[in-house]
């Protein structure tokens, strides 16, 4: 195998996306940005089952519940990591688990924006998952001790 050398000419030919978060208080219309989208190529997770500011809105939504389906519907969108271990979240094995649960990932070549609502949901939904885990109790008392987490 030779030198795997990707020329300035294929690189910029590469399909580039954009990636951007919009931060703000509650209530101050961001979701209400869906609008601006084209409905036929976007994506709607929907985390906060908020999704009365774009009532009437004609895309598609996925709306994951627990910490696992944010994490499931993440590796669905975004492939393996290739640096994790089979075992691990995120890996090659937890992708392939996803898919043959969600079937074929190319059904999502057609979006080309996911609008996650939102972010912070996510967070809690992950920290709260993580005060569950073994980690986040105490060896010596058993009780709860949320620097593990």
């Amino acid at each position: 195998m030779s030198l795997p050398i990707i020329s300035a000419d294929e690189r910029l030919a590469e399909q580039r996306g954009i990636k951007g978060c919009i931060f703000g208080k509650s209530g101050i219309g961001k979701t209400s940005l869906l609008w601006t989208l084209d409905p036929s190529t976007t994506l709607f997770m929907d985390l906060e089952a908020g999704d009365l500011a774009i009532e009437g809105w004609q895309g598609d939504t996925i709306r994951p519940r627990t910490w696992a389906e944010c994490r499931d519907f993440a590796v669905f969108i975004g492939g393996p990591n290739p640096a994790l271990r089979d075992d691990q979240p995120y890996g090659s094995a937890h992708y392939a688990a996803v898919c043959e649960q969600f079937g074929d990932p190319t059904a999502l070549e057609k979006y080309q924006t996911i609008f996650i609502d939102s972010i912070t949901v996510a967070g809690r939904l992950c920290f709260g998952w993580c005060k569950g885990q073994p980690e986040a109790f105490s060896e010596k008392t058993g009780k709860p001790d949320v620097r593990g987490a």
